[in-house]
C-alpha cells in the first residue's frame, strides 16, 4: 500500500538524506534504500523499476564493475521470494529479510557472471595466441580499457596489436559497445 500522498515528499527527502548521510556499506545501503523506495511508492507505476535502478547505481557508484552484473534479470527469477521478502519485512517491521533476500541475488549474479567468464575464457584460450589471451584479461579487468592503453599494455608493434585486436573481433570474442571514447567492450563467448 502506498504512502499517504501528501507524506511522499517528506519521506524521500528522509530516504536521500539517510543514504548520503549513513556510513552503511553499500551493499546494505542499497538494499535498504531499494526497500523504502518500495515503501514509500512515490510514483503510482515503476517504483519496483526505479527502485532497482537505484540498487545498481548505489552499487556501481561504489564499484563500477557493477554496471555489467544483471542484479534485475536475478530478481525477476526470483520474483516470488522478491515480492514475499518485502511482505515479511512488513509483518517484521524491518528491512532485514529483504536485506538478506538481496544479498543472495547480488552473490548470485556474481557468481553467474564468474562462471561464464570462465567457461569463455577456458573455451577461448585454447584457440588464441598469448597476445589475443592478454587482451582478453586486461579487458575483463577494465572493460573501459582504450585500444591506445591496450597497445600499451601489450608492448607490440602497432600492426601486431591491430591484427590481434582483429581477430578477437572477426572471431566474435569481443566487440566494442558505443564509441571508441565512452564506449566499453563485451566479452562475447
Amino acid at each position: 500500500m502506498a504512502s499517504n500522498s501528501l507524506l511522499v515528499p517528506s519521506l524521500m527527502k528522509s530516504l536521500f538524506k539517510f543514504i548520503n548521510e549513513e556510513k552503511i556499506h553499500p551493499l546494505i545501503l542499497s538494499s535498504i534504500f531499494h526497500y523504502y523506495f518500495v515503501v514509500i511508492h512515490p510514483f503510482s507505476d515503476g517504483n519496483g523499476r526505479i527502485a532497482r535502478f537505484w540498487l545498481s547505481l548505489i552499487l556501481t557508484d561504489w564499484n563500477d564493475k557493477f554496471k555489467y552484473i544483471p542484479i534485475e534479470e536475478e530478481i525477476y527469477l526470483n520474483q516470488e521470494e522478491y515480492y514475499n521478502s518485502i511482505a515479511q519485512c512488513h509483518i517484521n517491521g524491518n528491512v532485514n529479510v529483504f536485506i538478506s533476500f538481496m544479498l543472495k541475488v547480488i552473490y548470485s549474479s556474481i557468481k553467474k557472471i564468474n562462471n561464464t567468464t570462465q567457461k569463455t575464457t577456458q573455451k577461448t584460450t585454447q584457440k588464441l595466441n598469448d597476445n589475443q589471451i592478454k587482451i582478453l584479461e586486461y579487458i575483463k579487468e577494465n572493460p573501459k580499457i582504450t585500444r591506445n592503453e591496450l597497445a600499451n599494455k601489450l608492448s607490440i608493434s602497432p600492426d601486431g596489436f591491430k591484427y590481434n585486436l582483429k581477430q578477437l573481433v572477426d572471431k566474435e570474442i569481443i566487440e566494442r559497445i558505443g564509441a571508441d571514447n565512452g564506449g566499453y567492450w563485451n566479452i562475447r563467448k
